[in-house]
């Protein structure tokens, strides 16, 4: 993102297992539908481009309140990872409706390699070009990502960029021709750059005095006579302090008082608490609006760091320690630690993706992913409805100070060109285009959705963005009404959890969102023809 600029008392341990109970009746629910699935596919090998050597696992299931069955697979053949091999099932009563993929062919390569793994590895290096940590890695492939698929070596590289971001970055080389193929980098931000608890401890209400929302209830764990941040009621998320440290995992806050911060950065408990209340409203916005219980569905708490680096103006999301991470920016010169709930909502929201769609994160799909979690993050700030932080379209405006007009941001949903890098419409270049900015097409196509094309307050003609409803949409139609935030959240998360696959690229998300506006609302409702009327509205057909 540009900027303009995470021994119980027996009535407690009861309370637990009565929380349990809908979860555990969940994962059976998913087991079901997984088995039902499994045969379905054993008889379609040809809608599935299935190879004789295809195995093929279940990763998750999603079953909405209509009975309707989603169940996302990975696909290996004769051993190897595909990438892009990856499909959903759709089924009802035992019967299949329809596959969501992007493979487009059974056709297999030779599994004879002319370019071997350590040279796959000197030829990512030579691209990698920042220093890296420990030995890359390497591993064989079948690469297939909107491709007749190839054998090919994935190589990875960990790091760390000249702005302190740590990088993971995903390399796959032809396995023949010893070609870059694809890449991507396994770590998140949020912008663009140049475990839990344990022990003895019971849960604690405490107070946060934070930097960005204001005062707020935390909830925390009493450990003997010292409080810590971890939320045992959310699966043991806890916030680390970093202590301006780029490696390891920092330490748990702890302390004797349950108040934590000054609402300063003076007190390096202010960004924790912040952090804190972020994740643990992100985690009530999931259950409470889509009944996911975490990041990964199954209840499992992050870990969120904070006082990242020294002068860290960025955030991100890492698979690899299963963890938010935030940099103090200039503590406030020009910009705050990035702490907003906005941008931990967006964070958060990189790992539920990873846990379903895998949106891979370059062209199109990276996109996408990056989308994904500023639709989120914004719906988990109007979700936290606090008067210190009202609910907005805005990226990130909390970041930085004397902004009551919002000049200043990571992005703007509803044009989001003001950046001056974001595409405001669809057209075929738009994959080459850092994920970043390619994101703005998601992102006015879902304002566009909810809202409409109405002009927020603030934005108007007159103003320093002057906007008007024709510069909203991208094919004159100023009469686009909106169906409201509640529907488009739900009709995207469907779209994300059910009908996406690694490689859905703006194409595939407009036809995924018109599945799940169907499944949720009916085949030509209202709502089905709002979604094709905003897509139509960036210019995406």
């Amino acid at each position: 993102m540009k900027v303009q600029a995470s021994l119980l008392s027996l009535a407690i341990a009861s309370t637990l297992a009565v929380a349990a109970a809908p979860a555990d009746a969940a994962v059976s629910l998913k087991s079901a539908a997984i088995a039902r699935a499994d045969l379905l596919i054993g008889g379609n090998a040809n809608l599935l481009r299935r190879a004789p050597a295809d195995v093929l696992v279940a990763k998750d299931a999603v079953v909405d309140a209509k009975g309707t069955e989603h169940v996302r697979y990975n696909r290996t053949w004769n051993g190897l990872p595909v990438i892009g091999g990856d499909f959903v099932v759709h089924s009802r009563n035992g019967k299949l409706s329809s596959v969501s993929q992007t493979l487009t062919s059974a056709q297999r390569p030779s599994l004879r390699a002319q370019v071997s793994r350590d040279q796959a590895i000197v030829e990512a290096g030579a691209h990698f070009g920042t220093q890296f940590f420990g030995a890359p890695t390497a591993r064989t492939v079948v690469y297939a990502r909107n491709t007749v698929p190839v054998l090919a070596h994935e190589v990875v590289f960990n790091g760390i960029k000249a702005d302190q971001t740590p990088t993971e970055m995903h390399y796959f080389v032809d396995a023949r021709s010893g070609k870059i193929l694809d890449q991507w980098d396994g770590v998140n931000t949020a912008k663009p750059g140049p475990g839990g608890g344990g022990g003895s401890c019971t849960p604690a209400v405490g107070i946060g005095k934070t930097l960005t929302e204001g005062n707020v209830t935390l909830n925390t764990s009493l450990c003997g006579s010292s409080y810590s941040m971890v939320d045992t009621t959310r699966g043991g998320g806890a916030t680390h302090n970093m202590a301006m440290k780029t490696i390891g995992m920092g330490n748990v806050f702890t302390a004797s008082s349950n108040t934590w911060g000054n609402n300063l950065v003076t007190n390096s408990q202010t960004v924790g608490a912040d952090a804190q209340y972020g994740i643990a409203t992100t985690w009530d916005y999931y259950l409470n609006v889509h009944n996911r219980h975490g990041i990964d569905g199954a209840g499992t708490g992050a870990i969120t760091r904070v006082h990242y680096g020294r002068n860290y103006q960025n955030a991100f999301w890492s698979d690899g320690c299963y963890c938010m991470t935030f940099g103090d920016g200039d503590n406030g010169a020009t910009i705050y630690p990035l702490v907003a709930i906005d941008v931990a909502g967006h964070e958060m929201s990189h790992g539920v993706t990873s846990r379903s769609a895998a949106l891979v994160y370059s062209g199109e799909s990276g996109g996408l992913n990056e989308a994904t979690s500023d639709i989120f993050g914004t719906m988990v700030e109007y979700y936290a409805s606090n008067a210190a932080d009202p609910g907005d379209y805005v990226m990130g405006e909390k970041l930085f100070p004397n902004n009551a007009d919002m000049k200043k941001a990571i992005r703007w949903m509803f044009k989001p060109s003001l950046d001056k890098a974001s595409a405001d419409c669809y057209s075929s270049s738009v994959g080459s285009l850092d994920v970043h900015y390619s994101s703005g097409v998601a992102n006015h196509f879902y304002y566009l959705l909810a809202e409409g094309a109405v002009v927020p307050s603030g934005f108007g003609a007159g103003t320093w963005a002057n906007l008007t409803p024709a510069k909203l949409v991208c094919n004159g139609n100023t009469a686009l009404a909106g169906i409201g935030r509640d529907k488009a959240s739900k009709i995207w998360y469907l779209a994300l959890t059910a009908y996406m696959t690694s490689t859905t690229n703006y194409a595939g998300a407009r036809s995924a969102t018109l599945s799940a506006a169907a499944e949720l609302y009916g085949n030509g409702s209202a709502e089905y023809n709002a979604v094709a009327a905003a897509w139509s509205a960036v210019s995406v057909s």
